[in-house]
Order: structure tokens, then C-alpha cells, then sequence
């Protein structure tokens, strides 16, 4: 703005007026000032003053000229007013010149002596500041030292860490390492080698942890037996105590017991039991699978594998290690069956692996779920039950059977107080108690056979009253009429094995009912089980005993006899076996559906067995007798009396049927009739034997002395019981046959054939047919010359004459 105004001042002519003039002065003082100020550009001031301005420079130059010469002026009027000054200082000046050499040789001097005073000064100040940088570094080395003292401190730490196999810490300072203490000193080498070097160690660790959880797995499997039975015999405890709880409940001192399977015993105002070895017990703490197994590797590894986020791959390899460990686990013995301890050692090494498993279960999360491990005994359970349905099979003790059922049940119990559902191995029990069954029918077939070899079949003789009521007290015998006598000895009527089966048939159920102890059944149940392994043990065991007995060929009548009489009296004696089980179970046997006992049955059986044993005895005894017949067939005449061989085989059957006078009366007339029908039918099959071609009349006459025997033993009623002439009808056939042929009555047999009043009504027409030819024969041998003898051959007409008549009938009867 100002540049304009003296631009605008620069351009007026000269003919203007005073006041212009001023203006134009001021202007151009303006201009100058703006000239001489440092603060503006003069290339502005200087185009505004030579843009389009004629003369601009000109006038110009004479201003700055002006302004010049009026500089020169004031300076020199400043010289001037100052001049005296300046001469006077020059003198002073002068003045002090002199001083001032003076003073600085002085200086000089004093400068010399300070220098050569300060070498020592300045040796010891160099010396002091190498100190002082020597502290410096020191100071630095000491802070970075600080810094770096951590992470070595920390490395150290570690390598301890890892010699003390504490890697599930080492894995914690390592991560401590890389977060935090290695990035504050990353720049130096050695922290690089470091980081560096970590990821190698964890590897390592992870190696180291694995194969400490191999050598855990291993030592697991080596240790699964000794947990196993740890487990079962604290089981085994527990029920134990708790029985002894029960028991002084019901007597009225009881004390709450808390029990736990993974930790101690204890109870609530001291619990007092029986057996000081029991208290002793008691008193000891209970170990766990903690207490038997070191568990930390495991713990170690899963930790590990966790912080270094590979815990699944972990988990997959302890799920894959122990499903093949269950897998070896399950493989019994080949020779499991043969002792109880094979079984045991099976039962605790798989007790042992689920305890293992719950362990993890419940102290790790999520190495092992509920999931995994139900269906590992989901698989374990099919194949144990497998095992012991094949194994237990061979077995034919049945003892070891009940041992294994003990076992099998304290093995459920265990598992079930872990959590583990056991009704599938209860249900295999009912199996087991089959084949108990089977070793206990066995073995007691054995001991029947035995008490059979040993009996003598002979009432048991008693001499005093105490041999008496021994025997009673072992069977339940009671006979009003022995009891009356007062007298000793006597005489029971049932041999000494009645007795000792009766005994042994007890003792079998009371070896039953040890198989239905701890099998969580009810009384009735047991009741059931009892009785059907009862019923089997007669209507099997004991019948075919007594069966093979009965056949047996060195038992003769009189042991059959005894035979019958003793079933008799174990017949009876049933309805004692049933109270003796109900009394055991307490269960009525008025209950519904309550199994009744088949001894009835059993010994009916086998009695009838022995009956038809006895008349086929009787038979073969009798045809031993007929074998010992000699008939002369030819004889002319008889010997006029009864042959030998007839009358032994009389007196023999005298003998035995007085032998059967202790038989029930049927049984005896039974076998009465039956032997003297045989002896008829035997004696008519020697007539009409088809070997024998002649017979004499004389032979008949002795035959028919034989038959008379036969037939007065028959009225001597050698067995009591018979109606009127019942058992002489037995030879009635003989009889009526002989009679024909010794009185040769033909005309009335032919005459009155096929009447109902026939006075030979039992003889058949080819009966007499053949028995005549032979006689016809005889006659035609034994008489050449009869021909000459008019009687004689009056009579070999007849004969050929009734020959003809007979086929006659004999052919009509064929028609």
C-alpha cells in the first residue's frame, strides 16, 4: 500500500502545488524507509517505483542521492559530537596497554606454573574419567546383565525342570520364556539360540512323556491282578461288614457304618465286631488304585499334551492302547477251568483294568468318558460271559463250580460298586447253577453207586436202644409194631443204604442251596431251585442208579426183594424231604406254584423195574431147572415118581416166594403167578418141542407125575393171598392136555369141541395134533409085529383116525 501511494506521488508533474510537494517528500521518505527496512522485499518497492514511469530512474537516483548526502551528514555530526570521546578513550587505551603487558606476562606465568602444577592433575582427571567410563560401561553391562539374568535364571530353571523329569513345569517356563522374558532381550544370540532351541524340547518332552505313559501302560497291565484283588477282597469286606451289620441290627446294636469303596472305613460311635482279626482290619486304611498305582505319568502326559494343544491325538492313543489291553485281558488261560485260582487271577486282572478306568474317569476330564468305558464293558462283559459259559463247562467238580460262582458273585459285586452294570452276569449265574447241577448229579451218582456196592440187602440189625435212635435220628422211620417191642435185638426191615441215601440226599440239597446264597433271589425262588435240582437228583440220578442197580446181573432175588422194600421206606420218607426244605426257606408249601417233589414217581418206578426184574429172574431161574430135564421120550413106562430136577426147582420156589413174605401182597402173588405160568408154558414148549419126533406113553405118564408136583405146589398156596384154585390154573393147559392123552378120552373131545362146557376146553386141536404124531411115530417104531395084534392095530387105526379128524380142525381153524 505504501509502494502505491509513492508510485502515485512518483507520477504527478512538477507544476503542482506546496502541499504536493510535501506529500511527494513524504512519499519518497515512505519509499526509503521501506528501502532500508530488512523486513520487506525491495523487489516489490522497486517495481512499483520503475513500472510504466518515465524518468522513474532517474528521479530516483537524485532522491537516493539526497538521501545519501543526508546520511553522510548525520554521521558525521555523530563523529563530530563523539570525537573528544573517542580520543580519550584512545588514550586511556594507550594507558592501558602498558598494564595489559604487564598483566600478561603475568598470566603467562602464572599459566606456566598452573600447567606444570596440573600434569599430575591432569594424569589423575584422565585416570578418573577412565574410571568413570569403565563405571559406565559396568553400569550398562550391569542393567543389561539385569535384564538377561531372568531369562538364564529361567533357562536354568528349566534345564532342572527337565532333569527332574518335572515336565509339565518346564512346559509353564517355557511359555514364560517366549512371552515374556526372551522378547525383552531378543536382540542378544544367545536368546535366539534359545528360542530356537524350545520347540526341540517340547518335542522332547512330549517323547519323554509318551514313553512314560507307555512304561505306565505296561506296569498297568503287569499291575492289574494285584489292584484286581485289592478291589474284590475290599468287596468282599464290605459285604462281610455289612452282614455283620445286619446281625447286630436284628439283635438290636446298630451303628450306622459309612462305607466307601475308594477311601476308608468309618464308623459313626465305633462299630465293635466279633473277631479281633476282623477289628484289626478295620482299623487299617483301606487302599485304593491310587494307593497301588502311581498315576502321575498319566496326569504328566495329559497335561503336557494339553499345553501343547495336542491333547486329542493323547486321548486317542490311551482310548486305542487300553481297548487292545481289554482285548489281552480277556484272553483266559487255556487251562483257566482246571483250578479256582485261574479263574481268580482272571477276575482280578479285569477287575483290575475297570478300576483303572474308573480312576481316570473320575480324576481326569475327558481322557476317559462314561461313554468309553461302558462300552468297553459292554464288550468285556459279552466276552467274559462267553469265557465262563465255555470254560465253566469243562468243569466237573462241583466244588470248583461253587467256588467259581463265589467269585463270579463278588466280581459283580465289586463292579457294581463301581458303577458298572452287572445283571447280565446274574443272569449267567442261573447258567452256572445248571451246570453246578450237573457236577453235583454226577458226583452224587457216584456216591449212590458206592452206598449201593457197600449195602448188604439185609434188614439192619439194631442191639440196643442207642443204635436205634442213631438210626432214627438219620432217617424217619417209624413202625408202630417194632417200636412196641421192648426187647433188643431187632430188626428194621429196610437195609443200610435207606439211611444213607436218605443222608446224602440232604447233604445234596443242602450243596444246592450253597449255590443260591448271595444270588439276590427271594426265599421263594430258592425254594423253586432247591426243589427242581431235588427232582432231578431223584427222578435222574437216583432212579438210574437204582435202575442200573436192578439190572445188574450178580444181584439176585433176594436183593431185589430188599431192593423193593427200601424204596418202599424212601417213598415215604419224600414227604420229610419236603419239610426239610421248607423249613430251610420258610416258604409253605401251600404256595402257589411251589414245586412239588417226584420221589413218589421215582421209587414207584424203579420198585416196578425191581418187580419185573424179580419175575424175569424167577424165569431165568426156572429155565436154568427145565435145562437140567432128561426125559427118557421112549420109556415104557414111568418111574413112579416126580423127576429130581422138578422137585428142586419146587423146593427153590418154596424157598424164594417165603423169602417174599416182606413184599407188599400183590408183588408176591405177581411174582407167584408168574413164575408158575412160565413153569407150565416152559414144560408144554418141551412137549411140543419141534426137535423131539416120538414119545412113548410112558414117557407121558412121567410127565404128567411132574405136573401133578407142580400142581400141589400150587394148592399148597406157597404165597398167600390166592382165591380158591386161582393159581392151579396156571397148568390147566397141561392138565387137560395130559388127561386127554392118559385116559385117551378122543371121542369126547372131538364130540364136545368148540362147547363152552368141554370137558377139555383148554386143549388146542394142533396141540394134540402134534403131540400125537409123535406118539403115532413111537407106536409105528417101537411095533413092527403089532400088525399081527388085533388090538394093536384096532389101535393104530384109531390113532390115524383121530390124526385125520384133528387136521380137520385144525384146517377149519386155518379157514
Amino acid at each position: 500500500m505504501a509502494s502505491g501511494r509513492v508510485h502515485a506521488a512518483l507520477l504527478k508533474p512538477p507544476s503542482q502545488s506546496e502541499e504536493e510537494n510535501n506529500e511527494e517528500e513524504k512519499a519518497w521518505e515512505n519509499f526509503f524507509a521501506e528501502l532500508e527496512s530488512v523486513d520487506l522485499t525491495l523487489g516489490t518497492t522497486l517495481r512499483s517505483i520503475y513500472d510504466d514511469q518515465p524518468n522513474a530512474h532517474k528521479r530516483f537516483m537524485e532522491k537516493l542521492d539526497a538521501r545519501i548526502r543526508n546520511h553522510d551528514r548525520e554521521i558525521e555530526k555523530m563523529c563530530n559530537f563523539h570525537h573528544q570521546g573517542f580520543v580519550d578513550a584512545i588514550t586511556e587505551l594507550l594507558k592501558v596497554r602498558t598494564d595489559a603487558e604487564k598483566l600478561m606476562g603475568q598470566v603467562t606465568d602464572t599459566n606456566r606454573r598452573l600447567q606444570e602444577a596440573g600434569k599430575e592433575v591432569t594424569v589423575q582427571t584422565e585416570e578418573v574419567i577412565c574410571c568413570r567410563i569403565q563405571q559406565r560401561n559396568m553400569a550398562t553391562t550391569v542393567e543389561k546383565l539385569q535384564l538377561c539374568l531372568p531369562v538364564l535364571e529361567m533357562y536354568i530353571k528349566l534345564k532342572e525342570q527337565l532333569e527332574s523329569k518335572r515336565y509339565y513345569a518346564a512346559l509353564k517356563t517355557m511359555e514364560q520364556l517366549e512371552t515374556v522374558y526372551i522378547p525383552r532381550v531378543s536382540q542378544y544370540r544367545f536368546c535366539q539360540i534359545m528360542a530356537e532351541n524350545l520347540p526341540r524340547l517340547r518335542e522332547e518332552i512330549k517323547e519323554i512323556s509318551m514313553s512314560d505313559l507307555k512304561d505306565f501302560l505296561e506296569s498297568i497291565r503287569k499291575h492289574s491282578d494285584k489292584v484286581g484283588e485289592t478291589a474284590m477282597r475290599q468287596a468282599q469286606q464290605h459285604k462281610t461288614f455289612n452282614s455283620a451289620v445286619a446281625k447286630q441290627a436284628s439283635m438290636g446294636n446298630y451303628t450306622k457304618p459309612v462305607y466307601s469303596l475308594n477311601g476308608r472305613t468309618h464308623t459313626h460311635n465305633g462299630l465293635m465286631m466279633d473277631n479281633s482279626g476282623d477289628e484289626d482290619e478295620a482299623d487299617e486304611e483301606i487302599l485304593t488304585a491310587q494307593d497301588l498305582v502311581d498315576f502321575s505319568p498319566v496326569y504328566r502326559c495329559l497335561h503336557i499334551y494339553t499345553v501343547l494343544g495336542d491333547r486329542e491325538t493323547f486321548e486317542n492313543y490311551y482310548r486305542k492302547q487300553r481297548k487292545k489291553q481289554a482285548r489281552l485281558v480277556l484272553q483266559p488261560q487255556a487251562n483257566m477251568h482246571e483250578t479256582v485260582e485261574g479263574y481268580r487271577r482272571y477276575f482280578n486282572q479285569i477287575v483290575g483294568f475297570f478300576v483303572v478306568e474308573d480312576h481316570i474317569l473320575h480324576a481326569t476330564q475327558g481322557l476317559v468318558t462314561r461313554a468309553f468305558t461302558d462300552e468297553l464293558w459292554n464288550m468285556a462283559l459279552s466276552k467274559i460271559i462267553a469265557v465262563l459259559r465255555t470254560h465253566s463247562s469243562y468243569c466237573n467238580d462241583p466244588d470248583l463250580v461253587l467256588e467259581l460262582k463265589n467269585l463270579i458273585v463278588i466280581f459283580a459285586d465289586t463292579l457294581q460298586g463301581y458303577g458298572f452294570p452287572v445283571n447280565r452276569l446274574f443272569d449267567l449265574l442261573f447258567e452256572v447253577r445248571d451246570q453246578y447241577n450237573e457236577t453235583l448229579l454226577k458226583k452224587w451218582a457216584l456216591v449212590f453207586r458206592e452206598i449201593f456196592e457197600m449195602d448188604n440187602y439185609s434188614p439192619i440189625p439194631v442191639e440196643t436202644e442207642e443204635e436205634y435212635k442213631l438210626v432214627v435220628s438219620r432217617f424217619p422211620f417209624h413202625d408202630a409194631e417194632i417200636e412196641k417191642q421192648q426187647d433188643f435185638p431187632k430188626k428194621l426191615p429196610m437195609s443200610q443204604s435207606v439211611p444213607q441215601i436218605y443222608t446224602q440226599v440232604k447233604e445234596f440239597i443242602y450243596a444246592s442251596l450253597k449255590f443260591s446264597e448271595s444270588l439276590h433271589r427271594s426265599s421263594t425262588e430258592i425254594d423253586d431251585m432247591l426243589r427242581k435240582s431235588t427232582n432231578l437228583l431223584l427222578t435222574r440220578t437216583l432212579s438210574s442208579c437204582l435202575q442200573n442197580l436192578i439190572r445188574k446181573p450178580h444181584i439176585g432175588l433176594t436183593e431185589l426183594v430188599q431192593i423193593i422194600i427200601n424204596t418202599t421206606h424212601l417213598e415215604q420218607a419224600c414227604r420229610y424231604l419236603e419239610e426239610f426244605i421248607t423249613n430251610i426257606t420258610n416258604v409253605s408249601p401251600e404256595t402257589v406254584h411251589t414245586t412239588r417233589l417226584y420221589g413218589l414217581s421215582t421209587f414207584k418206578d424203579a420198585r416196578h423195574a425191581a418187580e419185573g426184574e424179580i419175575y424175569t429172574k424167577l424165569n431165568q431161574k426156572i429155565d436154568e431147572f427145565i435145562q437140567l430135564a432128561d426125559y427118557e421120550w421112549g420109556m415104557v413106562e414111568s418111574d413112579g415118581r416126580a423127576s429130581g430136577y422138578l422137585m428142586d426147582l419146587i423146593n427153590f420156589l418154596r424157598s424164594t416166594f417165603q423169602v417174599f413174605t416182606h413184599l407188599p401182597g400183590k408183588v408176591a402173588q405177581t411174582a407167584c403167578m408168574s413164575a408158575c405160568k412160565h413153569l407150565s408154558t416152559s414144560l408144554m414148549q418141551m412137549l411140543l418141542d419141534t426137535e423131539l419126533k416120538q414119545i412113548s406113553m410112558g414117557a407121558i405118564q412121567q410127565f404128567n407125575l411132574d405136573v401133578i408136583q407142580c400142581e400141589l405146589f400150587a394148592s399148597s398156596e406157597p404165597v398167600p393171598g390166592f382165591q380158591g384154585d386161582t393159581l392151579q390154573l396156571a397148568f390147566i393147559d397141561l392138565r387137560q392136555l395130559l388127561d386127554l392123552f392118559m385116559v385117551w378120552d378122543w371121542s369126547t373131545y372131538l364130540a364136545d369141541y368148540g362147547q363152552p362146557t368141554s370137558k377139555y376146553l383148554r386143549v388146542n386141536p394142533a396141540t394134540a395134533l402134534a403131540l400125537l404124531e409123535k406118539m403115532k411115530d413111537t407106536s409105528k417104531k417101537n411095533n413092527i409085529f403089532s400088525q399081527f395084534r388085533k388090538n394093536d392095530r384096532d389101535k393104530q387105526k384109531l390113532i390115524e383116525t383121530v390124526v385125520r379128524q384133528l387136521r380137520s380142525l385144525v384146517n377149519g381153524m386155518s379157514s
